[in-house]
């Protein structure tokens, strides 16, 4: 058998990257060991967070999947942080697990020039430093033109609890045994990461009176764009939140040496910003108390998760932890939590497009790059697919840059800075944080999105409306100027600011925080959809940390101009550092820009290359 693409993993970052490559119209496989596991969500019920949230919806812009499927199968929805600033305003969905997964399925199968295999991919076809195809565990061969790796959990995985370490992945399912160490033997460097879940409770054994109600938003929201099919935000699902115990803490504290991670048994690198409770306990010992979310897995069943109860301890340790929990003091645990092992590879040994720099035409994307997450997963295949049939087709490589997208600052982080533990977006990785908003995403993204052939005419055309809209309705606001009159300062007064004495534009007075785009209802016309009216209030109000960001971010656009050639010898650079000749020849930036994110090179380094280059280049 011979494909265009080979995507070995149905994951999050399988699906996206097979739907990519599909979509643009190159014959693609999705080799996955068990189609029923096909964008399953092992871990926390959900899709979007802070961070995580904006690069849903930067998948959507780029024309993937995951959006539209969460809006398909959500039980709630929620927009974080309001009370802040637009910059740190991110989505949340509680997810209907079944649902997510029986759409995504269904899409898969829809789509004409994807073909999905049961099987587990154990070794490659290499030929002159090429990727041929793969081998599966029964020698069967596939050929492609290109290989994309999105192994999940399953390299070499093992499920702890306690002292217990069994050969699994997540579902008790066979995982890849030979795969990491084929990829160690063509020069990659493997590391051992962890990750774990914590435990499921029958949803008719928790008292709900002791814990305190999260409902959903009262408006509608959605992570993808285009028409949408309205719901009835009445209906939303709820979750609830609660709180550990003092007697939580002490039976963990009792325990400590019966948990797979401080008993000794863990050999991986678990999650910084996502730590297991007991980890909590002991990192955070000032705090005496935690918050814990119940959530809802779906409709299809009674499950309940406790979001923030991460453990590997033993099962009569997780009963009487559990049972510790106010409300939950005669639960029924359904599932067990458990920690899970795997081998990544070292995310420096790729290149920017997510191809390997050791195998021509061989991608890696998700947890095989060192990252957790759904969402990290997903956006990692989609610009693994896209690339993937770019260097099919002789085109210029998709890269996104730090100022452009999360994605962009993701990617960049993984194959300029690494990872040492399992990596997690979060706002504070981006330095231009106000320019990749919720709100701008398609603003962003979407030329880039329908040019590459993954966002269809009808909702380009709606996109191109949108940006015709919020420029009309801005220089509406730049035209429309009030007099300092009695009449003006006497409406002024009514909604609570100061007069003008001067002849002052509406765009102007927007800039005032007391002030919002309805007040001006009298004199303009306002009616737009409510993304035009949110986007042109972001935009007004925050005019002037705006163009600071963009002024920085294109200083740094500078540097990036700055191109370095794949071959230069940095030990025949005088005066460059001895850590910084190692960390360069390593990761071998393509800028004087990424050179300067590099861990462990210094400003005085970055002058030495400069004029180096200047001389030599």
């Amino acid at each position: 058998m011979e494909y265009d693409v080979i995507v070995v993993g149905g994951g999050h970052a399988g699906c996206e990257a097979s739907l990519a490559s599909s979509r643009l119209q190159h014959n693609t496989i999705l080799i996955t060991s068990n189609k029923k596991n096909i964008a399953d969500m092992p871990c926390n019920p959900s899709i979007g967070g802070p961070a995580k949230g904006i690069v849903v919806r930067e998948i959507a812009a780029l024309g993937g999947e995951m959006a539209n499927n969460i809006d398909k199968s959500f039980l709630q929805m929620k927009m974080l942080n309001t009370k802040k600033g637009p910059a740190v305003r991110a989505l949340r969905a509680q997810a209907d697990k079944i649902t997510y997964q029986k759409e995504m399925i269904k899409t898969l199968e829809n789509e004409q020039k994807l073909t999905i295999l049961e099987g587990m991919v154990e070794d490659l076809i290499i030929e002159e430093n090429t990727i041929k195809g793969v081998i599966l565990d029964n020698n069967q061969k596939i050929y492609g033109k290109a290989v994309i790796l999105t192994t999940g959990t399953y390299l070499k995985g093992s499920v702890l609890y306690g002292s217990v370490k069994i050969s699994s992945g997540p579902h008790d399912e066979k995982p890849s045994q030979f795969l990491s160490d084929n990829l160690r033997k063509l020069g990659f460097k493997i590391k051992r990461l962890k990750t774990g879940t914590p435990p499921r409770i029958e949803k008719s054994s928790i008292d709900f009176s002791k814990a305190i109600l999260q409902p959903g938003d009262d408006s509608e929201y959605y992570f993808s764009f285009g028409k949408h099919k309205s719901y009835d935000v009445s209906k939303q699902i709820p979750c609830h939140l609660i709180y550990t115990t003092p007697l939580t803490h002490q039976i963990i504290k009792d325990n400590l040496n019966k948990s797979s991670m401080y008993g000794g048994f863990v050999e991986g690198i678990g999650p910084r910003y996502c730590p297991s409770i007991e980890d909590k306990i002991v990192r955070f010992n000032d705090k005496e108390r935690h918050q814990l979310f119940l959530e809802p897995e779906s409709l299809f069943y009674d499950d309940i998760y406790i979001q923030g109860f991460s453990t590997s301890m033993p099962h009569d340790v997780q009963e009487l932890m559990v049972h510790s929990l106010p409300g939950l003091e005669k639960a029924v645990i359904k599932k067990y939590a458990y920690a899970i092992e795997y081998d990544a590879i070292d995310s420096t040994q790729l290149k920017a497009t997510l191809e390997t720099k050791i195998i021509n035409n061989l991608y890696t994307a998700g947890q095989i790059n060192g990252t957790s997450g759904y969402e990290e997963a997903a956006c990692q295949g989609l610009m693994a697919g896209i690339n993937a049939v770019l260097k099919i087709e002789n085109k210029e490589p998709f890269v996104l840059k730090r100022n452009e997208a999360y994605i962009g600052v993701l990617i960049d982080d993984l194959v300029t800075k690494g990872v040492i533990d399992p990596y997690r977006l979060l706002t504070s990785r981006a330095e231009y944080r106000l320019l990749l908003r919720h709100d701008n995403a398609d603003l962003r993204l979407m030329q880039y999105g329908h040019d590459i052939g993954l966002i269809n005419d009808e909702v380009f055309m709606q996109f191109e409306k949108k940006k015709k809209n919020i420029s009309e309705l801005i220089e509406k606001l730049k035209t429309y100027i009030l007099n300092p009159n009695q009449e003006t300062n006497k409406y002024l007064e009514t909604i609570n600011t100061s007069s003008i004495v001067v002849s002052t534009s509406l765009y102007d007075l927007l800039k005032r925080p007391e002030i919002e785009l309805e007040h001006f209802k009298k004199f303009i016309d306002l009616s737009y959809d409510k993304e035009v009216l949110e986007q042109v209030t972001i935009n007004i109000k925050y005019e002037g940390y705006i163009i600071k960001a963009n002024k920085e971010a294109s200083k740094m656009e500078e540097y990036e101009k700055i191109k370095i050639k794949e071959d230069i010898d940095y030990n025949a650079i005088h005066n460059l550092a001895k850590e910084a000749k190692q960390k360069l020849s390593e990761i071998r930036p393509t800028s004087i820009g990424q050179a300067m994110r590099i861990s462990g090179v210094n400003p005085s380094d970055i002058t030495m290359l400069m004029v180096y280059l200047k001389r030599n280049q």
